[in-house]
């Protein structure tokens, strides 16, 4: 896995611990591309540590049941599964913000929390190594079936595409990117994360999507046909 300036290729080229930046229905996948809008001071201070390290975070939700309770403590339980990103570009905005760039590496398990001083948290990681050198059938993806979902959707909320993009796309690159951007909720965005294979992932994202459809829009069949 080439990222940025960086190559991934084994667990060895991985941190054992990262800082964690738990945000509710934010979703970022192996190869994917994540703008993030970072403001609060804990989070900047979890930016300049990493900047001054390996430039890697670990983007994760908070635990669905509390997202359900919507009341988030300051020290919300995690989700068991996020996604490493590596900084590949950052902009100071000059009001206190910073407009950071998060290009995806791999997907990792939660582990013991690494208790220190400073204000953000951080865990010890069980990284997917896999996502780093696996190559994803992508042969095993329904193009047809995906699309034809995505195109009901579009249709459904009155929204455009630009299509010869889409049509350009490779499976990999339509998949995860159509999961990243879908405006689905935390349970959706984590079971699209934490879908074992590319093929998973895109029978997942048409599932939602269908159930979706029918229950803002009644028939869902009749709308992909």
């Amino acid at each position: 896995m080439q990222v940025g300036n960086a190559r991934y290729l084994t667990a060895e080229d991985l941190p054992e611990t990262v800082p964690v930046f738990p945000i509710s229905g934010v979703l970022l996948l192996p190869g994917g591309q994540l703008p993030l809008n970072i403001f609060e001071p804990r989070y900047l201070a979890m930016l300049d540590a990493a900047l001054s390290g390996n430039r890697l975070i670990g983007m994760i939700q908070p635990a669905l049941s509390e997202v359900q309770a919507n009341i988030l403590p300051e020290r919300p339980q995690l989700a068991p599964v996020g996604c490493l990103g590596r900084i590949t570009s950052f902009t100071e905005t000059g009001d206190g913000r910073c407009i950071v760039s998060l290009a995806g590496v791999c997907r990792f398990r939660l582990m013991d929390e690494v208790h220190t001083s400073k204000p953000f948290r951080s865990f010890h990681i069980a990284p997917f190594v896999a996502d780093l050198t696996s190559a994803e059938d992508e042969g095993q993806v329904d193009r047809t079936g995906l699309l034809a979902a995505f195109k009901a959707y579009l249709e459904a909320n009155k929204l455009e595409a630009d299509w010869e993009s889409v049509e350009r796309a490779s499976n990999l690159t339509l998949v995860n990117s159509l999961s990243m951007m879908s405006p689905f909720g935390p349970p959706e965005k984590q079971a699209l994360l934490e879908a074992p294979d590319l093929k998973t992932r895109a029978e997942t994202l048409i599932a939602i999507t269908e159930i979706v459809l029918a229950r803002t829009f009644g028939d869902a069949d009749t709308m992909l046909q």
